[in-house]
């Protein structure tokens, strides 16, 4: 049997950090860094190219979080930009395939799958509206500057190299069913394939189209606008309950940090419906254990699946739940500036390629930001109409002496938050590097077996059986197995970051001095 490691170095630099699930987002975050933006503008730069050029995972047609902190200050702030379902939904429209199935793990299906795929599956999208106004409170560039490398990407097209090929094939039954979408990313019907040189585009004009009115227009024309209606228009046609008053009643909300102490850190998370109270009963719990540095990798695996797992059902029995069928489907963003501010950014369009729709005039990606929703009735997270869902997203700024040190955060549904808290264990645990921290084997205890990544020491997998059932997995491209983290820290002359060593698109991208 063939065995190799890969290894991904950490990037330094004075002068500011982009870590980013692409190579391309991160670039242009990078470059708005160099020209004098801050942390925030180089953010929002950064998710706008993810949503062009990563489509099956972010997009203007979803929703995140995002954590601001200033690196003078150390003031800490949070933005709530989540999808939100219609005012006019009906819970009725989804009912039960099996009333009987479901416990705090999981729960029954809807008939027609209604709230995983097509028009019945999506949620105003906050994408927008939260970008924008994340840069008009923190950036100091226009919304024009920063949608313009997003556009650039639009125009030029989607690159097709293998993995973009392998991401699109993986999901080929569900993009055909689509005709707008099916246009836009097959080759008659079936994936499309890479081209030898990597140089292969699938253009997107449409969706440039509605960027270059956007960048005109402004944010709120994709909710108000002429962009507003024909959005609206495309929803109801398809028979989506949302309408252009859902459209014109979104707002984003800023809130004071949820904030918490682990170690020496001070933690700033996304309060209410995200990942961070979650986090924090993780963290308390593993505080409360006997983890030190003395403690082995395998008695360390069985404390951190015994804190996640128990924060798990506590947050699945009273907090409801918030499930991907698959991880992998988030795209995160880590910023820092060369004054030290730093910005944890999270946005999701929910499944690979979220409802699997794209709307026929602006060929925006919908979320299928119902599937976050609990179908069953009388629970914390039932489907309602005009709320907001029950979101796995966990960005994090951790700050120590009252300035930020770290921005991290990671893509992968419920298995978001378990990678976070297992990095910055590692961190201030242990004692590693971010590098090294990255690099460690870790594990997954949000399904129910847990998962060992198999390049854990030996005696992990027997360690955490005697307490939990578990499965040795590969950390693969897919599936996806664990989340795929990201984080800038501050360091001695500078700042260093890390993205995920198996992914082959991330990266991490100094400012030029």
């Amino acid at each position: 049997m063939q065995t190799f490691s890969i290894r991904r170095p950490a990037v330094h630099s004075a002068h500011g950090l982009v870590a980013a699930q692409n190579r391309h987002a991160a670039q242009a975050g990078a470059d708005v860094l160099s020209r004098g933006g801050n942390a925030m503008d180089a953010a929002v730069v950064a998710a706008l190219v993810l949503s062009t050029v990563e489509p099956w995972l972010s997009g203007i047609g979803g929703g995140g979080f995002l954590v601001h902190a200033d690196g003078r200050t150390g003031a800490t702030e949070t933005l709530d930009f989540n999808v939100r379902s219609a005012a006019g939904l009906d819970p009725a429209d989804y009912p039960l395939a099996d009333a009987q199935a479901g416990n705090w793990f999981s729960w029954p299906s809807v008939v027609g799958e209604r709230n995983v795929s097509g028009y019945g599956a999506i949620c105003v999208p906050g994408a927008i509206a939260g970008l924008a106004a994340a840069l008009d409170r923190h950036g100091s560039i226009s919304w024009e500057e920063a949608l313009q490398p997003a556009i650039e990407h639009a125009e030029r097209g989607l690159e097709i190299d293998w993995f973009a090929a392998l991401c699109i094939a993986i999901e080929v039954p569900g993009l055909a069913r689509d005709p707008v979408l099916s246009a836009i990313l097959l080759d008659d019907g079936h994936g499309p394939k890479a081209g030898a040189d990597t140089r292969r585009f699938k253009p997107m004009a449409l969706k440039a189209k509605l960027l270059r009115r956007l960048a005109k227009a402004g944010a709120r024309d994709f909710y108000e606008g002429e962009s507003a209606a024909s959005i609206a228009a495309d929803l109801e046609a398809g028979g989506s309950p949302l309408r252009a008053r859902d459209l014109a009643a979104y707002e984003v909300v800023w809130a004071p940090a949820l904030t918490g102490r682990y170690r020496d850190f001070d933690i700033a998370a996304v309060p209410g419906l995200s990942g961070g109270p979650t986090f924090f009963d993780a963290a308390q719990c593993l505080a409360d254990g006997p983890l030190s540095r003395e403690t082995s990798p395998a008695q360390a695996a069985l404390l951190n699946a015994t804190a996640i797992r128990a924060a798990y059902e506590k947050r699945l029995n009273t907090l409801g739940h918030a499930a991907t069928p698959q991880a992998g489907c988030t795209s995160h963003v880590s910023v820092v500036d060369r004054s030290g501010t730093m910005v944890s950014l999270t946005n999701t369009l929910l499944s690979r390629f979220g409802a699997k729709v794209a709307l026929p005039q602006s060929g925006v990606i919908m979320n299928n930001g119902m599937m976050w929703f609990d179908p069953r009735p009388g629970q914390p997270n039932s489907i309602a109409a005009g709320r907001k869902p029950l979101a796995n997203m966990c960005p994090l700024v951790l700050s120590q002496g009252g300035r930020p040190v770290l921005a991290i955060g990671a893509a992968g549904g419920r298995t978001i938050f378990p990678t976070v808290l297992q990095l910055i264990s590692g961190l201030s645990d242990f004692g590693l590097s971010l590098e090294e921290a990255f690099h460690r084997p870790r594990i997954d205890a949000s399904t129910p077996r847990i998962k060992i990544d198999a390049r854990a020491e030996a005696d992990v997998a027997a360690t955490v059986a005697t307490a939990f059932p578990v499965e040795i997995v590969e950390d693969t491209l897919y599936p996806v197995n664990f989340s795929i983290p990201s984080a800038v820290m501050a360091a001695e002359h500078g700042f260093i970051g890390m993205a995920h060593p198996t992914s082959p698109w991330a990266a991490v991208v100094a400012a030029a001095s």
